[in-house]
């Protein structure tokens, strides 16, 4: 069978050159006696309030050692975050989600999911492809259908007292947003929620499994391109068939990587971002009403919801043995950059511990630092902003149901993932 383009016939082996090679069944979950020499971001004490952990590794041990996934590294402070993310010299970017296995070092510089995945040089030309579907220009014009879908979603409460703030609003949003900028099918929202847990919370299944689970995500992409190149439109996925990159039309791999990343990226840390916001404003009466009575303050307060609240940790591979900062780092060592970790750094940050929605100076790193800042960070914030806008117009008074019955995500991405609250 063909479509037209020949990259993307159906047995596209190419599709899943990223594949992963050299998996260990090693099991990374259980409990932790010494945070600082055994770390584990997979356990349920991590998922529920990470902040004393790293407060206590901060103080005592600022970079935290495991032996669990191969080997790893966990930076907590401010400046050792920042050092290591600019740092593309020493420290690889081909995987980006600490697991029980490494890509081999052939798959860089261009990695499974690019550009996040790309070491430079490769890494700015993937990026820089990117760039036009993220400038404030393009996303402002998502924003009266992001609008009018977060009115949607808030009339199917009308009659209810209790709802869940984070599985029937914060959730749907980015879907909705992501599916309309690949051209995907809306109704597939469910199947994106399922390809994002697999991606980012199933790091410890048996390898056989994660692969076909994975497979099923490259499926689902191949079965979007193919009806692309069938029927061109407008949309993020038809641009990347076309894109041009030295010369030449892109790899499947590099198409299908760069839409996993979008989909995964894009839907998992924006949804985490509104969930957590929601949860802080559920819980402290002062600041929801402050924000009600003072709507301007809301951009404001949103960054520092983004800096209390960052939802994104990022790995990266230690190049080759050395020693950094007091650490002897072995060649393809895990490094977790967490940026909330970096983001509660009181030597960064005046009363790091509080939530301070009218912080006038907020350089946060929620949005990662050095080349690979996030370059959905324009879309972030318009949804973001817009959900909490027409939330708060909708459901002024809103309080938790049960703080007890809030669960969050385990992983590099943390965020509410039932959140039940009382309306009124």
């Amino acid at each position: 069978m063909t479509t037209g383009d020949e990259r993307f016939t159906e047995d596209s082996r190419g599709m899943r050159e990223d594949r992963p090679l050299g998996i260990r069944n090693e099991i990374v979950t259980g409990p932790v006696g010494d945070w600082a020499a055994d770390f584990s971001h997979l356990e349920p004490e991590w998922a529920a309030d990470p902040y004393p952990i790293q407060d206590d590794l901060r103080r005592r041990c600022p970079i935290a050692r495991t032996e669990r996934f191969g080997g790893g590294w966990l930076p907590t402070r401010y400046e050792d975050v920042a050092a290591i993310a600019h740092d593309t010299d020493r420290f690889s970017s081909r995987s980006i989600v600490m697991s029980n296995f490494r890509p081999p070092r052939e798959t860089a510089p261009v990695g499974g999911v690019p550009p996040i995945s790309s070491d430079p040089p490769f890494h700015r030309d993937a990026r820089r492809l990117l760039l036009p579907a993220f400038t404030r220009t393009a996303i402002g014009r998502l924003e009266p259908a992001t609008r009018a879908f977060c009115h949607a979603l808030i009339d199917g409460f009308e009659g209810r007292d209790v709802v869940d703030a984070a599985h029937e609003y914060a959730q749907h949003i980015p879907m909705r947003v992501i599916a309309d900028m690949l051209g995907f099918p809306p109704e597939d929202g469910p199947r994106f929620r399922e390809f994002v847990e697999n991606t980012l919370e199933g790091v410890n299944l048996p390898p056989d499994e994660r692969l076909a689970r994975m497979d099923a995500l490259f499926d689902y992409l191949l079965a979007q391109i193919r009806d692309h190149v069938e029927n061109p439109r407008e949309d993020l996925t038809t641009y990347l068939i076309e894109a041009e990159l030295y010369g030449g039309k892109l790899a499947p791999s590099h198409v299908a990587g760069t839409m996993a990343l979008l989909l995964i990226a894009g839907v998992d840390t924006t949804w985490s971002a509104i969930g957590a916001s929601l949860w802080h404003l559920a819980r402290t009466p002062a600041d929801r009403e402050r924000l009600v009575a003072e709507p301007a303050l809301l951009p404001t307060a949103m960054e520092e919801f983004l800096r209390a609240f960052a939802p994104v940790t990022m790995a990266r591979l230690v190049k080759e043995d050395m020693r950094w900062n007091g650490a002897d780092m072995k060649a393809d060592d895990w490094i977790l950059l967490s940026f909330p970790a970096a983001n509660r750094d009181p030597a960064q940050f005046d009363r790091a511990d509080e939530v301070v929605i009218d912080r006038e100076v907020n350089r946060h790193a929620a949005f990662g630092l050095g080349v690979h800042r996030c370059v959905g960070s324009h879309l972030a914030r318009m949804e973001l902003r817009v959900a909490l806008e027409v939330w708060l117009e909708r459901v002024p008074a809103f309080s938790l149901e049960d703080p007890a019955a809030v669960t969050w995500s385990a992983g590099q991405v943390r965020g509410p993932r039932r959140l039940p609250v009382r309306i009124g």
